[in-house]
């Protein structure tokens, strides 16, 4: 079983910035892919940022390239996102999500686990 739990979360002006962590438990999160979640009321869960399990390739929505980055450090068992020049849009619960296999995917159901989330809030 693996934990996982996000961090730096909070409110922000817009054109501000903030950095989420997401640390894992467990001595396997280098094989697993990792993906950036988000959720604002009302709505679906959204892929936003995605990683693989070597860091080598990194996948964005529309809505944040430019302006996110999605990294890995497997030292640390830890996966970040930046998010820069943010928009009272970006407003939402932030989840990480983690794929046991490696792969990154847009559908959150291809997840087998999840974090519980962090509240970042754009004021405009």
């Amino acid at each position: 079983q693996v934990q996982l739990v996000e961090s730096g979360g909070g409110l922000v002006q817009a054109g501000g910035s903030l950095r989420l962590s997401c640390a894992a438990s467990g001595r396997t999160f280098s094989v697993y892919g990792m993906g950036w979640f988000r959720q604002a009321p009302g709505k679906e869960r959204d892929f936003v940022a995605g990683i693989n399990w070597s860091g080598g390739n990194t996948y964005y929505a529309d809505s944040v390239k430019g302006r996110f980055t999605i990294s890995r450090d497997n030292g640390k068992n830890t996966v970040y996102l930046q998010m820069n020049s943010l928009k009272p849009e970006d407003t939402a619960v932030y989840y990480c999500a983690a794929h046991r296999l490696g792969y990154v995917f847009k559908n959150p159901e291809e997840y087998d686990y999840w974090g519980q989330g962090a509240q970042v809030t754009v004021s405009s």
